[in-house]
This record gives C-alpha cells, sequence and structure tokens, in this order.
C-alpha cells in the first residue's frame, strides 16, 4: 500500500492540486495538519482533501484558529490578518469538516501530531533536543509532524541526541530505530526551496520517498494579494522561506 503523506496545505490549492498530480498512483492519504491558513483557497483545499483515498487528517495551530480553538492573537500580525480573513471566507462545510479534527491520532505503530507528540499544536521541533525529549511523549516506531515546513528526519538514539537528515527531491529511506519524520510543506515550504513538499511511504518496503514538485506560484500571489491577505505570505512563496 502507498500512502501520500503531506503537511501544511495552508490554502493554496495551487500546490495540493500540483502535489497530487505529481505523486501519481496511492492508496490512501495522512494530512498533518494546517489545512488553511496563509493562502488563498482554504474551502477548496478542504473540499479537495476531503474527497482523498483513506484520509486521516489532524489538527494544526491554524486550523484551531480557524475554529476559535486558539485565540488568532497568539500569532504574529500578519499570520493572525490571514485567519482573520479566512475566517470570513470560511463555508458551513469547511467548518464542519475542521472542528472534528484529532489532534493527536495513534494508528498502529504510528502516530501523528502536528507540532510535537508532547505538544501537538505548538511545539516545533527544530533540533536534536528537542526531538530528543519528545520521543519519550510516544510510543509508536514512527511518529509523523508538520508545523516546521521542512523536510527532516530526527533518529532516535538511546545514548546520544538524535540523528538529524534534511532529505532532499528524490531521496529513498527506511529505518529500524524509532524516528520522528516531516514531510515538508505543501503550501509554503521554508527550507528555501519554493517547490512544494511531500513524501509517498511504501509499506511493503518501508520506504520513505521524499519529492517535491514546481507549481504557478504567480498565480497563488495574486489570489492572494487580491484577498487583501498581507503581502508577507505572497513574497515568501517564490523564496520557500
Amino acid at each position: 500500500m502507498k500512502t501520500l503523506i503531506l503537511s501544511d496545505i495552508h490554502a493554496n490549492l495551487t500546490a495540493f492540486e500540483a502535489v497530487l498530480s505529481d505523486a501519481g498512483s496511492f492508496d490512501r492519504v495522512w494530512c498533518l495538519g494546517d489545512v488553511v491558513g496563509y493562502g488563498p483557497d482554504p474551502n477548496e483545499c478542504v473540499a479537495l482533501l476531503r474527497q482523498q483515498p483513506g484520509l486521516r487528517c489532524i489538527m494544526g495551530n491554524h486550523d484551531a484558529a480557524l475554529m476559535g480553538y486558539i485565540d488568532i492573537h497568539t500569532f504574529n500580525e500578519q499570520a493572525a490578518r490571514a485567519v482573520a480573513i479566512q475566517s470570513e471566507m470560511l463555508n458551513p462545510e469547511s467548518r464542519d469538516f475542521l472542528e472534528l479534527l484529532d489532534i493527536v491520532i495513534e494508528e498502529g505503530d504510528i502516530t501523528f501530531a502536528h507540532g510535537s507528540p508532547r505538544d501537538p499544536i505548538w511545539e516545533y521541533i527544530v533540533n536534536s533536543h528537542i526531538a530528543r525529549d519528545n520521543f519519550s511523549a510516544y510510543q509508536s516506531r514512527i511518529c509523523l509532524i508538520g508545523h516546521t515546513h521542512i523536510p527532516s528526519i530526527f533518529i532516535e538514539n538511546p545514548h546520544a541526541r538524535p540523528s538529524i537528515l534534511t532529505p532532499q527531491h528524490a531521496d529513498r529511506w527506511r529505518s529500524e530505530k524509532r524516528f520522528i519524520l516531516n514531510p515538508g510543506s505543501v503550501g509554503q515550504p521554508r527550507d528555501h526551496n519554493p517547490k512544494a513538499a511531500y513524501v509517498i511511504w511504501d509499506d511493503e518496503e518501508d520506504t520513505f520517498l521524499f519529492k517535491r514538485v514546481a507549481y504557478d506560484v504567480e498565480a497563488v500571489q495574486e489570489r492572494i494579494l487580491a484577498l487583501g491577505i498581507p503581502s508577507r505570505h505572497a513574497t515568501r512563496l517564490s523564496q520557500g522561506i
């Protein structure tokens, strides 16, 4: 079985469609949160995500903010402005989907958390110290996260800090050890690569294939600016920051 693993779509329909087209055939989709926020297409992204086979999706901090579960003033001013604009745009079907998302999912030997296992909404796993402290917060072999918008793997080492990998396009990886894996962001990459990021897991081979795909960034930028979403969220798309 092949699983499309993605995260942080951030209301970027053009990037999301490019990922689905590039991924080829897959049997199910796992989304690690932040379907909305920043981009111009929240309803369209929710609708397209809901159509995907075997969908499992968890809540990210931007999803939670649009549902009023967390105060938008915990975001910086520009991110809060995007949330406020999208809140006015969101249709009832999108709200019904987002408000019922789980915060954490444990399925077989896999744990899903947007930020981290110990703080699913807010914590960023950005270094080995934070990763090490999170290995005790879940029991499964694999933990899938998003939130940082950077493809990365943290591999448990019982006797030292975890090893860190930063996979590039077409890197295929597997491990018998426990690990935390981030597929990167579909809609707003932050590793200085503007291409949308995703991962394909082949559970028969137990391999994780990291992929990047280009999309029409300028078209998305134009829609962001037309809605009055802060220009920072448009310009950063072309820089991958």
